[in-house]
């Protein structure tokens, strides 16, 4: 399946990465150091993978719910329609003549276009509210805010180090993106 070997392909570098960067702070640093890197890689590892997680969960519940009677058939479009609006995002538009095209109507349009898009912008928020609230988020996100309280409380907070840790995964992705053509 190509989303698992890409999560293993992602995962190999991740892992790659934090070994580099441990055994440099073993060989060069302290434990201390070490400590900060691995609580900074392991929270923002945790965070991108349940970030990951919940949106293919909230994609795959949003094309569940698809009501396949209001698609369209490509047999229906010509061709140069097909090239022009790939995914037919302008049929819905009726045609207005320029004759009757008034300034009160073009401020008409506009409204009703505004309307549309503050409708469409909050149902999107309610539909991938799963997404951005999910449990294991929350919990990385606490896993990351205690880690960090628990490192400076105690006096072991090292500032570049930890930095270092959180960005382990998105050099990572970065990394895999750019050696990985698809």
């Amino acid at each position: 399946m190509k989303i698992n070997s890409t999560i293993l392909n992602f995962a190999k570098v991740f892992i790659f990465l934090n070994l580099c960067l441990s055994v440099y702070a073993i060989l060069f640093q302290n434990i201390i150091w070490l400590l900060n890197l691995q609580i900074a890689f392991f929270s923002s590892l945790f965070v991108t993978i349940a970030s990951f997680l919940s949106y293919r969960k909230n994609i795959k519940n949003r094309l569940s719910n698809i009501d396949d009677t209001n698609r369209f058939s490509v047999d229906d479009r010509d061709k140069i329609d097909e090239i022009d609006d790939p995914y037919d995002l302008y049929s819905e538009y009726e045609e207005v003549p320029e004759s009757e095209l008034t300034s009160e109507k073009i401020k008409e349009i506009i409204e009703e276009e505004k309307r549309k898009v503050k409708q469409n912008s909050i149902k999107n928020t309610v539909f991938s509210a799963g997404g951005f609230v999910s449990i294991y988020r929350v919990f990385g996100y606490a896993f990351l805010i205690f880690g960090f309280f628990a490192l400076n409380n105690n006096n072991l907070f090292i500032p570049l180090a930890f930095i270092i840790g959180l960005g382990i995964v998105p050099i990572g992705v970065l990394l895999t993106k750019l050696f990985k053509k698809d």
